[in-house]
């Protein structure tokens, strides 16, 4: 399963907007996320491979949209440490032990806030779960970018 994630970072009167190529960011009008100041906030994000395919599962799913999170955060000057909040949209709430996982492997012991529902549906009926982070840059991360 390719991991690559390639994010662009522009600028835009102060604020610094991130973005992966998604389909649906140019038809909606949306970036992957935005850095204001020393705040980072990530848009709901599927697990969509680089392929246009997903993952069979959500907690595959899941790890993906992380992954994509991460590498977004970071192209802004921020890392995990830095998320404060996560929001988990789910398909399926029966789901949710197994996203919860991967939610725990990946954050550890930053354990942001987060809130995890079921929702109808997606913007892709193969997507199983949509996660949005917010973060803050750490002190030492202020000045990167």
């Amino acid at each position: 399963m390719p991991n690559t994630v390639r994010v662009s970072v522009t600028e835009h009167e102060g604020r610094y907007l991130a973005s992966t190529g998604s389909p649906w960011e140019a038809k909606i009008g949306y970036s992957r996320a935005v850095r204001v100041g020393e705040q980072i906030f990530v848009t709901g994000t599927v697990g969509i491979e680089a392929d246009g395919s997903y993952a069979p599962t959500a907690g595959e799913q899941a790890r993906r949209a992380l992954t994509i999170i991460t590498a977004t955060i970071r192209a802004l000057g921020g890392d995990l440490p830095g998320v404060t909040r996560t929001r988990m949209y789910l398909t399926n709430i029966d789901d949710w032990q197994e996203v919860g996982a991967v939610h725990g492997e990946v954050f550890g012991k930053i354990r942001p806030a987060t809130t995890l529902v079921q929702v109808a549906a997606l913007i892709d009926k193969a997507a199983l779960i949509e996660i949005e982070a917010d973060a803050v840059l750490r002190p030492e991360m202020v000045n990167i970018l």
